[in-house]
C-alpha cells in the first residue's frame, strides 16, 4: 500500500470542467480523480464508472459542466489518522484508491492499494523505475560525526540516491549492562566491542541526517530495538531497513509496521518459511515494503551468492525486491539489476582498512560511482518488451548497409511493373526486398530510369511532389548538387541549402551549375572528412584541431565560390557542427570552459569574411557513422547562449537537437528557445523523440509546434528555416513536402 500525499494529479476542483476532470484520469493513469472544494474539503470522487454513470443523465452532454456534478459524493473515506492495517481493510475488489481525511473532512492524502511499489523519499521504487542506489554506510564512521558527515557528501558526490546508517539503543538491544560482553562467545565479544567504540547515539545521527537534508541526498537507517524505531519515527526518517538479523523478529516488525513508514528488509540468514511468515506479517499490517537478497557473510563467495533466487523472491513477496551485496566488486550487483532488481545496497567506506568488519566488504567512493554509472547504462539497455522498433543509429545503418527494390530498366508511368523490371541493390533508401511481390503486377505511378529507388508510395496511387508555400521568414531546402532539378521542379524555395558530403567538396561548380539562379543559398559544412576525421574544433589534439579550420576554412571558400552562380546580394549562411563530442562519456561542467575557449581559438584562426558562420546546437548523443558519441558543446542552453554572447557568434538553431538536449538535461524546451533563438540566424525545423531520436517528421514527435511558432516570432523573426527531416529528400523529397505542408499551419 502507497499512501501518496502528492495529490495534485489525482486532484481536480468542484467547479473545474468535468472535461478537466478526465484530462487527469487519463494522465494519472489511475482512473480516478477526487474532487475537492476551493478550501481542500473533500467533494466526492470521480472515476470512469461515474463519468459514465453520468453521462446517461445528461442530454445533450456537457463538458464544460462542473466537475462537482458529476461526483460521487458518497465515496467511501477513512479517517487519515487510521493505522496501516485499518486502511488496508478498507480496500476492495472494486475500490483500490481511499481518499484520507482529517477531522473537518480535508483531503490529506490518498492510500493506494498496490504492492508493486513503494516511496523513498522523492523515489519511486519498482519495476520500470531507476533503480535506488543506498551506500550503506552503517557504522563505517567508526563513532565519528564528522567522519559520518564526510562519507555523506562522497555518497552525494558518487551519485548515491540513498545514504543508510544504523541506530542502536545498546542496553534496549543487548542481555546485560549496554555493551558488556562478558560471559560471550568470540564472535559476540568481537561486535559488542566495536559497538561500544564506534556506535552513535540518536542525537550524534540526527545531526547527520540534518547534514543528509542540507547537501540534499535522501537518508534511511536500520533500528535494532524498538527505542530506535521510535527515534526515527519521530525524527521524520523517510524508510526503515530491517537487518537480515530482524527477519524473524516479529514484535521488532509489528512495531515498526504500526508507524506506516516504508520498510525495506534484507532476507539474509532466513530459509524460505521464514521469509513467507514475514511476507504474510508485512501484508496484514498494510505498510508499504520491499524485500532485499542478501548473503549474509562478509565477505561473500559467489558460488552462494545466487542472483537467481531474486526472481522467487518477487513471486513469493508480491513486492519490489533489491539486493543487498557483501561480496568484492560492483559486478554482481550489475548482474542483479539484469535480474530485476530495483534496489540495490552496497557498503560505502574511505579506506578498506580500517578496523570494522564492514569496511573490507566496501565500495570506495570512486567503485561506488562507477557502479552507479554501470547500472544507470544497463536499466538503459534492458529496455521494454514491446514490440521492436528500428533505433535511430539502426536507420543509418539500414540506409547505408541494407539492399533496395530498384528499377532495372527504364519504366514509363502507367506502365505495369513485371519482375524483370525490379533488382534488388544496395544501399537501403528504398523499398525494403520483401515488398517485391506486392510491387510487381502494379501500374507505375511515375516514371523511373534505370537504377532509381521504388519507395511506398509506388505501392499506391499516391505521388509525392513539392508545391509553392507561403510562409512569413524565408524559407528553403537541403539539397545534394545532383538533386537541385528534382527538389525544385515544382517548387520555388527562396533559397537552397547545400549539404555537403566531403567528396562534393572535389566538385568543380561549374560542372553543376550553367546560369546563375535568382534563388539564394545556405551551405552545411560535413562532419565527416576523408579518413574517418570529424570536425572538431575543442579537439585537445594540435594535429586533429589543425585540420578541422583547415577543413571549416575550405568549407568557406567553397561557400564564397558559388556566388558567382546566384544573384543575391545576401551573405550565405555556413552552418557547422564545431564539435565537442566525446567516445565515451559526457564531460564534467567544469570542463566545458575549456572547451568552449578551445573551439573560439580555432575560429579566430578561419577567416569567414562574406559568409554568416553559424554554430549548430548539437543533441547529448549525435549519430556519426552509424554509431552514438557524447556530445558536450553547442548543447545546453546557457552555455550555448553565454558562449554565442561573449564572443559574437550566431547560431543555427536545430530545433530537433536542441529538443533533445532539453529532455536529456530535464529541462523545459521553451527555456531553451527563449535562450538560444536571440542568437540565431538560420533554424533546422524537425522533430524529436526521446534524448537521441533526431530527424523525426514534423508533427510527429514531442515539439510544441504552435508554441515553438510563437517563440520564434518574438526571438528570430524573419530568420531562413529549412526542414531538416531525416532521409526527407528520398522518393523526390517526400519527407520535406510533408513536413512543409504541416510548417505552413504554424510559421
Amino acid at each position: 500500500m502507497i499512501i501518496e500525499r502528492t495529490l495534485a494529479p489525482l486532484v481536480v476542483y468542484g467547479e473545474d470542467p468535468v472535461l478537466r476532470a478526465l484530462e487527469k484520469i487519463t494522465a494519472n493513469k489511475a482512473r480516478i480523480v477526487f474532487v475537492v472544494s476551493e478550501h481542500g474539503h473533500l467533494i466526492g470522487a470521480l472515476s470512469d464508472g461515474d463519468f459514465r454513470r453520468w453521462v446517461a443523465t445528461q442530454s445533450p452532454v456537457d463538458l464544460t459542466r462542473p466537475a462537482r456534478e458529476a461526483a460521487n459524493t458518497a465515496a467511501r473515506t477513512v479517517p487519515a489518522t487510521s493505522s496501516p492495517a485499518e486502511i488496508r481493510g478498507q480496500f476492495s475488489a472494486s475500490i483500490d484508491h481511499l481518499p484520507l481525511v482529517d477531522g473537518s473532512g480535508h483531503l490529506v492524502a490518498v492510500a493506494i492499494n498496490r504492492s508493486d511499489s513503494l516511496r523513498i523519499g522523492r523515489h519511486d521504487v519498482g519495476a520500470g523505475k531507476p533503480s535506488l542506489l543506498i551506500a550503506e554506510i552503517g557504522i563505517n564512521h567508526n563513532g565519528s560525526v564528522d567522519l559520518a558527515k564526510h562519507l555523506v557528501d562522497l555518497a552525494k558526490k558518487s551519485n548515491a540516491d540513498v545514504v543508510k546508517f544504523q541506530l542502536r539503543d545498546l542496553d534496549a538491544l543487548y542481555r546485560g549492562a549496554g555493551a558488556s560482553s562478558a560471559g560471550e562467545d568470540l564472535g559476540p565479544q568481537y561486535t559488542l566491542d566495536l559497538l561500544s567504540r564506534f556506535n552513535l547515539t540518536g542525537p550524534q545521527l540526527f545531526e547527520v541526517f540534518d547534514h543528509c537534508r542540507a547537501i540534499d541526498i535522501d537518508v534511511m537507517c536500520t533500528p535494532w530495538d524498538a527505542p530506535s524505531v521510535d527515534a526515527l519515527v519521530e525524527y521524520g526518517i523517510p524508510a526503515l531497513k530491517i537487518a537480515s538479523a530482524d527477519l524473524t523478529n516479529h514484535d521488532l516488525l509489528r512495531h515498526a509496521a504500526r508507524s506506516g513508514t516504508p520498510m525495506i528488509l534484507s532476507t539474509g540468514m532466513s530459509t524460505e518459511g521464514e521469509i513467507l511468515e514475514t511476507v504474510d506479517l508485512l501484508k496484514a499490517s498494510g505498510t508499504a515494503y520491499a524485500l532485499l537478497h542478501c548473503q549474509s557473510t562478509y565477505p561473500a563467495p559467489f558460488k552462494d551468492v545466487n542472483l537467481r533466487y531474486l526472481t522467487r523472491l518477487a513471486e513469493l513477496g508480491d513486492c519490489p525486491v533489491g539486493y543487498s551485496g557483501h561480496e568484492r566488486g560492483f559486478h554482481v550487483p550489475i548482474a542483479a539489476i539484469g535480474m530485476g532488481a530495483t534496489i540495490i545496497e552496497k557498503h560505502f567506506t574511505v579506506d578498506r582498512g580500517m578496523e570494522g568488519n564492514d569496511h573490507k566488504v566496501s565500495l570506495l567512493p570512486d567503485e561506488f560511482a562507477e557502479m552507479v554509472a554501470r547500472i544507470r547504462e544497463v536499466e538503459e539497455a534492458l529496455g521494454t518488451d514491446a514490440a521492436r522498433a528500428i533505433s535511430t543509429g539502426e536507420m543509418m545503418n539500414r540506409v547505408n548497409l541494407a539492399k533496395s527494390l530498384v528499377a532495372a530498366a527504364d519504366i514509363t508511368e502507367g506502365e505495369t511493373i513485371t519482375a524483370d523490371k525490379v533488382d534488388i541493390k544496395s544501399p537501403g533508401r528504398g523499398l525494403q526486398p520483401n515488398a517485391l511481390t506486392r510491387l510487381v503486377g502494379r501500374r507505375a505511378n511515375r516514371s523511373l530510369a534505370a537504377g532509381d529507388f521504388f519507395y511506398a508510395t509506388d505501392l499506391s496511387d499516391a505521388v509525392a511532389r513539392g508545391r509553392n508555400y507561403t510562409f512569413r521568414r524565408p524559407w528553403g531546402l537541403p539539397v545534394r548538387y545532383h538533386d537541385i532539378a528534382a527538389m525544385t521542379e515544382h517548387s520555388t524555395p527562396d533559397f537552397l541549402e547545400f549539404h555537403f558530403s566531403y567528396k562534393d567538396l572535389e566538385i568543380d561548380p561549374a560542372t553543376i551549375f550553367t546560369e546563375r539562379s535568382t534563388m539564394g543559398y545556405a551551405c552545411h559544412a560535413p562532419d565527416l572528412f576523408t579518413g574517418d576525421f570529424i570536425l572538431n574544433m575543442a579537439s585537445e589534439d594540435d594535429a586533429h584541431w589543425q585540420r578541422s579550420i583547415e577543413e571549416l576554412q575550405r568549407v568557406i571558400e567553397l561557400t564564397k565560390s558559388l556566388r558567382q552562380w546566384f544573384t543575391t546580394d545576401v551573405d550565405p549562411v555556413v552552418i557547422s557542427s564545431l564539435g565537442g563530442f566525446t567516445k565515451d562519456r559526457h564531460v564534467p561542467a567544469d570542463e566545458l570552459p575549456d572547451m568552449y575557449a578551445r573551439v573560439e581559438a580555432g575560429l579566430k584562426q578561419v577567416d569567414d569574411s562574406g559568409v554568416r558562420l553559424c554554430a549548430q546546437t548539437l543533441p547529448p548523443f549525435p549519430w556519426y557513422m552509424g554509431g552514438q558519441l557524447f556530445c558536450n558543446l553547442f548543447v545546453g542552453a546557457a552555455d550555448t547562449a553565454a558562449w554565442a554572447a561573449e564572443n559574437g557568434r550566431r547560431l543555427c538553431l536545430d530545433v530537433s537537437h536542441s529538443k533533445l538536449a532539453a529532455n536529456f538535461n530535464g529541462a523545459p524546451f521553451s527555456g531553451y528557445v527563449d535562450l538560444l533563438a536571440p542568437h540565431a540566424d538560420h533554424l533546422h525545423l524537425v522533430d524529436a523523440t526521446g534524448v537521441d531520436g533526431e530527424g523525426v517528421q514534423v508533427g510527429d514527435g514531442e515539439v510544441d509546434w504552435a508554441l515553438l511558432a510563437q517563440q520564434l516570432d518574438q526571438h528570430a523573426p524573419g530568420v531562413s528555416f529549412i526542414p531538416e527531416i531525416w532521409q526527407g529528400h528520398v522518393n523526390n523529397g517526400e519527407g520535406f513536402w510533408v513536413a512543409l505542408e504541416r510548417l505552413e499551419q504554424w510559421f
